[in-house]
């Protein structure tokens, strides 16, 4: 019975929000509305028990006294002080944007050059592996994606530079991110489609 109730819960929910989408009925706009606001409150829940068990690694660590005590401290520090002053401050204060143009962007840029030099480093250790087309073809692009976005010495190379980068990021590269967000939207359309039937009840514990 309590199976029974949760599948029926589940597919009500579902097929409410997804007609809601279709037929403009004030009634269904509102409950939909109303469901939608609980997924998101639900999603925050989530992350915020994320960040609560994180806290409680980070200061199991902290107390096992392993050497990257320092690092977890330095992650617990910042995590509060910067939670703490977004809830004081909330979005958009100077404080607030400081910490994310001084502190996040930087981090963020260096991790982004790090992943491309480690993407160059990957692809030579492919090379030197498994010396194929694919290989061989992963190692040219990536040069010439980091010879046409890098500040050469000499200046920039104008063939590489303005027409064949802008090719491959642009056409390729955005082909295949579409084709790889229609493969994820026919995956979710499937598998809401499924829990709909009940031919998968991950509400139920299965």
């Amino acid at each position: 019975m309590k199976n029974l109730l949760s599948t029926v819960i589940a597919i009500l929910a579902g097929l409410i929000v997804l007609v809601g989408f279709f037929l403009k009925i004030p009634i269904l706009l509102e409950i939909r509305t109303i469901l939608l606001d609980w997924a998101v409150i639900v999603a925050a829940m989530a992350v915020f028990v994320g960040v609560i068990n994180m806290i409680r690694v980070n200061n199991t660590q902290l107390s096992s006294g392993q050497n990257s005590r320092y690092y977890n401290l330095v992650l617990m520090v910042s995590l509060v002080l910067t939670f703490g002053l977004g809830l004081f401050f909330k979005t958009g204060h100077p404080i607030m944007n400081f910490i994310f143009y001084s502190i996040q962007m930087p981090i963020e840029k260096m991790l982004m050059a790090l992943l491309a030099v480690t993407l160059l480093l990957a692809s030579i250790r492919l090379l030197q592996k498994r010396l194929n087309l694919f290989s061989v073809l992963f190692l040219l692009v990536t040069l010439l994606i980091l010879l046409g976005t890098a500040p050469l010495p000499f200046g920039e190379i104008p063939f590489i530079s303005r027409i064949l980068r802008p090719f491959i990021t642009q056409i390729l590269a955005g082909a295949g991110a579409r084709g790889i967000l229609l493969g994820i939207a026919l995956a979710t359309i499937t598998t809401g489609l499924r829990i709909l039937l009940a031919a998968d009840r991950p509400y139920g514990g299965k």
